[in-house]
């Protein structure tokens, strides 16, 4: 799908409650192109780029950029250096987030303001933007008025903030962009009127603090659980736990700004033996998926060798055919 001149975007379907429709992966400049974001590493997300590529594009893939650590967004990062060769290119303070998704060599770590040229006036500007996540960037080409936001402002829907007091400084940055034209987000469609739903986005944060306070209004002290089931009483309920943790983002601001009081919880501390058991039973899950991947990805070979040779296990003798 074209989004400008020099922007491509590549939908992947998802059904996660968290990704509105789908997930983007997005393609600046030609010949030696960028990509931000590369999705999760699931063979579908690999699929559909490299189908892409092949199908569409005289590409290569040369810089490989996430605009945050979450693994939705940065799981094929090693796959796209071993496939494509690609320089890899992380927020600069999130190496600490990716263990174990970097390749072990060809990182790059990207500053404010840095400009990615990627040729023929494809100049790309590293923005930090941090509140959705701690490491958050995202990428403006001025020139084609993109804006590439990955889940600081999504296509469809509001997102999850950590850090609700940069959150809101960060969308008053974005909302002051110069010939700002589309935002790219990281799931659901294009946005078209980006100052509009930027501005929406800011008028929704109020609007939620407004109903936090006169939730605690009532009287009583409550739970962050509490106040979000008052604000969301029809929301789906697998989307109640980060809809908590956007109200738990208003609370920390507000306790931050002394508007509200805040009672310290009693936090759970399991056993040494439980804490010891539970990474074993995590380390045995992972051996079973990593085995499981194998299998299937040996189970899919095997079927395309079988498509490429005679069906020999079928037959002692195969029927042969002449003209009578």
């Amino acid at each position: 799908m074209h989004v400008s001149p020099h922007v491509r975007a590549v939908r992947v379907p998802d059904d996660n409650p968290m990704h509105p429709q789908f997930t983007n992966i997005y393609l600046v400049g030609d010949g030696q192109a960028l990509t931000i974001d590369s999705g999760e590493a699931i063979e579908r997300y690999r699929w559909m780029l490299r189908g892409y590529l092949a199908a569409s594009e005289r590409t290569e893939v040369a810089i490989a950029a996430i605009t945050h650590h979450h693994s939705d967004h940065s799981g094929n990062l090693k796959w796209a250096r071993e496939v494509f060769g690609a320089e890899v290119a992380i927020p600069g303070n999130a190496r600490p987030l990716l263990k174990g998704r970097l390749p072990s060599q060809g990182v790059s770590r990207l500053s404010d303001g840095q400009v990615l040229d990627m040729g023929g006036g494809a100049r790309v500007r590293v923005l930090v933007t941090p509140g959705h996540s701690v490491d958050s960037v995202c990428y403006y080409l001025e020139e084609d008025g993109v804006l590439f936001t990955g889940d600081t402002l999504l296509g469809s829907t509001t997102t999850t903030v950590n850090d609700l007091g940069e959150y809101r400084h960060t969308l008053a940055m974005l909302l002051q962009l110069p010939n700002l034209k589309v935002i790219c987000p990281g799931h659901g469609p294009l946005v078209h009127d980006p100052r509009e739903r930027l501005q929406s986005y800011i008028d929704h944060r109020n609007m939620r603090e407004r109903q936090v306070l006169d939730a605690l209004a009532r009287g009583g002290a409550q739970t962050s659980w509490d106040i979000m089931l008052h604000l969301y009483p029809d929301i789906d309920t697998r989307l109640r736990f980060a809809a908590d943790g956007n109200v738990r983002s208003h609370l920390k601001q507000l306790e931050d700004e002394g508007r509200i009081k805040a009672y310290p919880g009693k936090p759970r501390n399991p056993s040494a033996a439980r804490q010891l058991r539970e990474v074993e039973h995590a380390r045995f899950r992972e051996r079973v998926i990593k085995q499981a991947e194998r299998m299937k990805a040996g189970q899919r070979r095997a079927l395309l060798r079988a498509q490429e040779n005679p069906p020999a296990g079928m037959w002692i003798e195969p029927p042969r055919y002449e003209l009578s």
